[in-house]
């Protein structure tokens, strides 16, 4: 597999503190958030942590993918939400891998178009660029 090359944009700047039992935060201050193991994981579940922080930025991401496809498509996805789950669990390996489903509600099309839709914003969003090849994502129309 080739490594992309950019033409780097922005860079986002984000420091954690004792891993996941502590706090994260952006060098800008806009996030600072403490991060804490979910209850089903064995922690207090009383932070956020890393997986829906993943989750978050993700379907941000798809969604912004989803209207670059649609402008291009000229479809009508005013309405539109993106659901990412992000699942965390071992591996043969033994070690901890991740697996993504993302959901897409697009009211205003059908859904063959709606599913030709995310499948092209699948193509152009950056976190899958990034996952692919490396986890499963399952792409759904809701």
């Amino acid at each position: 597999m080739t490594i992309q090359k950019i033409d780097v944009a922005y860079t986002a700047v984000a420091t954690a503190e004792n891993g996941r039992d502590g706090r994260v935060s952006s060098d800008d201050g806009q996030l600072d958030v403490v991060v804490n193991p979910p209850k089903a994981m064995g922690g207090s579940g009383a932070g956020t942590n890393p997986e829906q922080l993943f989750a978050a930025g993700y379907s941000a991401c798809f969604q912004g993918a989803l209207g670059v496809v649609a402008r291009q498509e000229k479809a009508d996805i005013s309405g539109s939400t993106v659901t990412a789950s992000v699942s965390i669990g071992k591996t043969e390996a033994g070690g901890f891998g991740l697996e993504v489903a993302i959901s897409a509600s697009i009211p205003n099309v059908d859904a063959a178009t709606a599913q030709a839709l995310i499948e092209k914003a699948h193509q152009v969003c950056p976190y899958s660029s990034a996952t692919r090849g490396n986890i499963n994502v399952a792409l759904s129309v809701a």
